[in-house]
């Protein structure tokens, strides 16, 4: 077929040619990336030169140099947020450091400026490289198209320009360029991109296909059935924007009550400062008491008794291979009460394989010798199931004979003269044989447990079946539990599968609630529905077809290992070495942090209300302000470091307590 439909003659038309995919963006491209070095570098030069008492004019000037340059862009953008009479946390920690700066506390308000200006930056880098993900999608899709005219010569066009009823040619090897349905021809698709199959699906007349999804062996006429704006792709690109852009702004718990607390910090700030003045008060006196009242109620320990134990649980989570983007992302992944799991390449290894071995009664073949000569045979191929044939001879040290006259029909199967027999290797109901009941019966087994069966005929007689599917992971079964003890509900899975094969793995892992069959849009819609009844979904996936639910979802986490860059970018954690079991672990581990940030904030709060009081009530000093400021400081960050410890992490395993 495939000789056929290309003898068309083509030529190209003129149009305009298609955009670079986007590259990603560069660390340094970004300007808060730049000032937040700046500042970290200047910084880092100060301190050793400050500790050794080098000339202040040394040390002080290069802190000065840290708090312009890490320190203008968030206090601008405080004071534009008070032009639009509003106030935030940002405004009052450069305030802080300054007034840090004005009483000898220059190293102090420093740091305050690096860390704040290093927050910033991550942020912007964490938007752009989602942005490069969605735009990086687009090249899923080719950029030009074979359209057929009406005289049978073809025509080069960009695939944007494609119109409904267009009859486009698909080459082997091809991606299809549009949405639509197969006029003629026949092939194997690689449809993983959309619907997650882990194996190519049969094409034929009649059959729908996706644009974006590569064609097999065969050579495929399709009609455009959707217009390419419209196709399954764009609509992947265009819920991962939506998603993206209208999820709930994500906070730290402290940042929920900002506007409150700097309202007040300020009110009260000058009216420690002005009360005392019509009573006769100095004007010294009452400086001196209104900047020791900013000290002791800025919110320095507040603020650090959320990030320590975030960042102690994201580098710990970082050892044993879970990257978590922030510590936003590390802070929410506690407050997960649902998951809903991808199949292939998350609870499955992502990679077809030989299970069975089923040599027939009487054809005098054991489980060697079968697979021996379907991997003679299948040897030439490169179809995946063929790989997988090959791939277990080789693991088992099998030798393989020459294949002689090899010849691949698409959606059939193989054949090959082996040691002068002629074998055939394919799917079951696709291959003539004489055979009787046994083969069908070992077939009719295999599919009933989800596998997918290829049967092998010598000389027109079968002599036995391979059972191929995906390997299910090692821990998939023990996450299961896990993830349900900690959530109080069985995870759900969510997969482009076909039922059969889901509710098959389902069952082995313990799972009872199977979404199978399901486009990226039914995935998203999934979600959606159970976000809508209150739960904080986790979606944990590794596709193209999984990004736009990993982005819908309260929070997402992809597998590393194979994950697509876009699955990647869009989720807010990594699992780097595809290890199921740390999935539950993290979220034991952000939980732990999540009570250490509430103990940090009672001893900080605590701290701050016996120095507001004794400053108000009695005549507090401002060394002795300082020192309690900073001992609560040092106090809130010793506590959230203790999740640094390996013991936190084996006790997630466990179940235990920090």
């Amino acid at each position: 077929m495939s000789s056929v439909l290309d003898q068309r003659p083509m030529r190209a038309v003129p149009g305009p040619r298609p955009a670079p995919s986007g590259r990603r963006t560069r660390l340094l491209a970004l300007p808060e990336a730049r000032w937040a070095l700046a500042a970290l570098v200047l910084f880092l030069a100060a301190l050793p030169l400050y500790l050794l008492d080098a000339p202040a004019w040394l040390w002080g000037s290069l802190f000065t140099a840290t708090y312009i340059t890490g320190g203008w862009e968030p206090g601008w953008e405080g004071l534009k947020a008070v032009k639009d009479k509003t106030l935030d946390v940002d405004l009052l920690m450069v305030v802080a450091a300054l007034g840090a700066a004005a009483i000898g506390q220059i190293l102090d308000g420093a740091l305050l400026i690096v860390i704040f200006a290093t927050s910033g930056a991550l942020e912007a880098v964490a938007t752009a490289r989602t942005a490069d993900s969605v735009r990086g999608l687009l090249a899923l899709a080719p950029s030009t198209a074979t359209r057929l005219l009406a005289d049978g010569t073809g025509e080069t066009v960009p695939a944007g320009d494609l119109k409904i009823g267009d009859t486009v040619l698909v080459r082997p090897g091809e991606r299809i360029g549009a949405d639509g349905q197969v006029l003629e021809g026949a092939s194997d698709v690689d449809q993983a991109t959309i619907t997650g199959e882990p194996l190519p699906v049969a094409k034929q007349t009649g059959d729908a296909v996706f644009a974006g999804t590569v064609n097999g062996t065969g050579a495929l006429r399709v009609r455009v059935e959707r217009d390419p704006v419209d196709s399954v792709i764009a609509r992947i690109v265009k819920m991962v924007e939506e998603a993206s852009e209208t999820k709930a702004p994500t906070q730290l718990f402290i940042e929920k009550i900002e506007q409150r607390y700097s309202i007040g910090m300020v009110i009260a700030t000058l009216a420690v400062f002005a009360i005392p003045l019509p009573f006769g008060s100095a004007l010294q006196p009452a400086l001196l008491r209104a900047m020791t009242f900013m000290i002791v109620a800025s919110p320095c320990a507040v603020v650090l008794s959320t990030m320590p134990p975030l960042l102690s649980a994201i580098a710990n989570a970082g050892r044993h291979g879970v990257l978590a983007k922030s510590a936003v992302v590390m802070e929410r992944l506690g407050q997960v009460d649902a998951v809903a799991l991808d199949k292939t390449g998350t609870l499955t290894e992502g990679t077809p394989r030989v299970t069975d071995i089923r040599p027939l009664p009487g054809t005098g073949l054991d489980e060697d010798e079968l697979l021996s000569l379907a991997a003679a045979a299948e040897h030439p191929s490169e179809h995946p199931l063929a790989r997988a044939v090959v791939d277990a001879a080789r693991e088992r040290g099998l030798d393989l004979a020459d294949a002689v006259d090899f010849a691949s029909a698409t959606g059939q199967g193989v054949s090959a003269v082996i040691d002068g027999r002629t074998v055939q290797i394919g799917a079951p109901g696709r291959l003539v044989h004489t055979g009787g009941p046994q083969a069908d019966a070992v077939v009719g087994a295999l599919e009933d447990d989800g596998r997918t069966a290829v049967l092998v005929l010598r000389d027109g007689a079968p002599v036995g079946v391979l059972g191929i599917a995906d390997r299910l992971r090692p821990d998939a079964r023990a996450t299961v539990a896990a993830l349900t003890k900690l959530t109080g509900r069985t995870p759900v899975l969510l997969t482009g599968d076909n039922e059969r094969a889901a509710g098959h793995l389902a069952a082995e892992v313990g799972i009872t609630d199977v979404r199978a069959g399901l486009l990226p849009q039914g995935k998203v819609t999934a979600v959606k529905e159970w976000e809508a009844e209150g739960r904080k979904v986790l979606v944990v996936g590794d596709g193209v077809n999984d990004a736009p639910a990993l982005a819908a979802a309260h929070m997402g986490i992809a597998m590393g290992k194979a994950g697509s860059d876009l699955a990647l970018e869009t989720a807010d954690a990594v699992v780097v070495r595809d290890e199921l079991a740390t999935i539950p672990a993290v979220v034991a581990l952000s939980r732990k942090a999540r009570r250490l940030v509430a103990q940090n904030l009672v001893i900080a709060g605590i701290f701050i209300t016996l120095l507001v009081a004794w400053d108000l009530i009695a005549t507090l000093r401002l060394p002795l302000g300082v020192a309690g400021h900073e001992g609560s400081t040092v106090i809130v960050g010793l506590n959230g470091l203790r999740l640094l410890r390996e013991a936190a992490w084996k006790s997630t395993l466990r179940g235990g307590a920090v």
